[in-house]
């Protein structure tokens, strides 16, 4: 048989396109394996969803799947009597005299007349730890899981600890010193500094790349002031977007967001970067900013602002003094396959699915109060969002933008995290368990 040329090329074209698409196939599938494997919770480990209840001093823990069953709840704060009397005692090695008046404060102007007790929290990748900040009480602590005993404890330069971001590795926890103006990083088996870097006024925000090799980072500036009008915006203090090499902890790129929203033709809104979302191969990172409903996606290639989600404001005209501590909306998060994106509007009362490819095609889930925090789950296909008003947390289905179930929790539940536990735990009586 004879083949023109023709022919011949268009067999090879035929062939290439068959090859291109083997090979995306291929690619595809490794990409889902990949996911598969980092949401396995490993042998003799299990999944779990853990709950920080702020104002409680407690975190739930609950089961991943199934029932959305409560297994157990842990006592955060089992040394509250001895960092009490190290706040009162002069003859307390650990007094300092600012330590109880910051306390106070942190009640009055940031915890709504509430003790912060529960800030945010990672297990280890073993399951046998829990580390936890407390706001109030200005530390970091490691929890032994087996039995609610703390392991380490690390007290924050200034007066109070916030965000943590965690390692992929799982062997550092970045956690911010509001008032310190520091981010350190921790030993997750220790709780031993390892490094720290400097910041703008209230760091906040820890969001480590999907390799590790980079920390994305942003503080809010001071947030429980009352001078919220634009004309004043510059009274917040420096509020900075960073990123940082892992690799030493180095400071590479610094942004002012408030500027490049200005630049992009939205002026006088906030420079105070909220929590935010980083797409996995970091072309992108969506973000919320103080007093906005809604969030801005910045593109790192393009060097700018591309595109901003102005979501429903159903606040009535609420003058922006009262919104909590200047958080339209706090809490974002990607899906699993990058497609839908999971939006806490807190001052709305409402969570929101929002598609990636068109910022204008969005569900909004009115399922309880003061929402405050969203997480995606390990498998990728739920948002787990924090409802701290009303003490519960909605597990919603990114598929059906809908809600799937809903689990009662603690007082003010805030940070939602995913994470493992050893195989067994939370079937037998635990010792800060309920």
């Amino acid at each position: 048989m004879v083949v023109t040329a023709g022919g011949g090329t268009r067999f090879a074209d035929s062939w290439r396109r068959l090859a291109a698409l083997a090979l995306a196939l291929v690619l595809l599938g490794a990409a889902a394996s990949a996911q598969a494997a980092a949401a396995a919770p490993g042998k003799g480990k299990r999944s779990v969803i853990f709950v920080g209840n702020n104002w409680e001093g407690t975190a739930d823990v609950i089961e991943a799947g199934g029932d959305f069953e409560r297994i157990a709840r842990i006592n955060i704060i089992p040394d509250i009597d001895e960092r009490m009397e190290q706040m009162l005692n002069p003859l307390h090695p650990g007094y300092d005299p600012l330590r109880y008046p910051y306390f106070l404060l942190i009640n009055a102007m940031i915890g709504e007349g509430n003790h912060q007790y529960v800030d945010d929290m990672y297990s280890s990748r073993n399951g046998r730890l829990l580390v936890v900040s407390r706001p109030s009480l200005k530390d970091v602590v490691g929890i032994r899981l087996r039995d609610g005993a703390i392991k380490w404890r690390f007290e924050v330069e200034g007066q109070r600890s916030d965000h943590m971001g965690l390692s992929p590795d799982g062997r550092h926890v970045a956690v911010s010193a509001s008032t310190g103006n520091v981010v350190h990083v921790l030993d997750v088996r220790t709780g031993e500094e390892v490094d720290r870097w400097g910041s703008g006024d209230s760091p906040h925000e820890n969001t480590y790349s999907e390799d590790g090799e980079r920390l994305y980072h942003a503080s809010i500036g001071l947030v429980y002031t009352p001078l919220d009008l634009p004309l004043l915006d510059t009274t917040k203090g420096s509020r900075v977007f960073q990123v940082v090499d892992t690799d030493g902890y180095d400071v590479i790129e610094q942004l002012d967001m408030g500027q490049e929203l200005e630049k992009a033709g939205y002026p006088d809104m906030s420079s105070a970067v909220r929590p935010m979302a980083v797409a996995r191969n970091e072309k992108r990172v969506y973000f919320q900013v103080s007093f906005f409903h809604g969030f801005a996606e910045y593109n790192f290639k393009r060097d700018r602002i591309t595109r901003v989600a102005e979501l429903p404001d159903y606040t009535n005209d609420l003058p922006r003094e009262l919104y909590l501590l200047d958080s339209a909306h706090h809490g974002i998060a990607l899906s699993g396959n990058e497609r839908k994106l999971c939006v806490a509007g807190t001052m709305s009362d409402y969570a929101a699915i929002v598609r990636r490819r068109n910022f204008e095609r969005y569900e909004i889930l009115q399922k309880g109060t003061k929402p405050y925090w969203s997480t995606t789950s390990a498998n990728g296909k739920h948002c787990y969002v924090s409802w701290s008003g009303s003490d519960e947390v909605s597990v919603l289905s990114y598929a059906k933008e809908r809600e799937i179930a809903r689990i009662p929790v603690g007082d003010h539940p805030q940070r939602v995290r995913t994470g493992r536990v050893r195989k067994g735990w939370g079937q037998t009586p635990f010792i800060n368990g309920v």
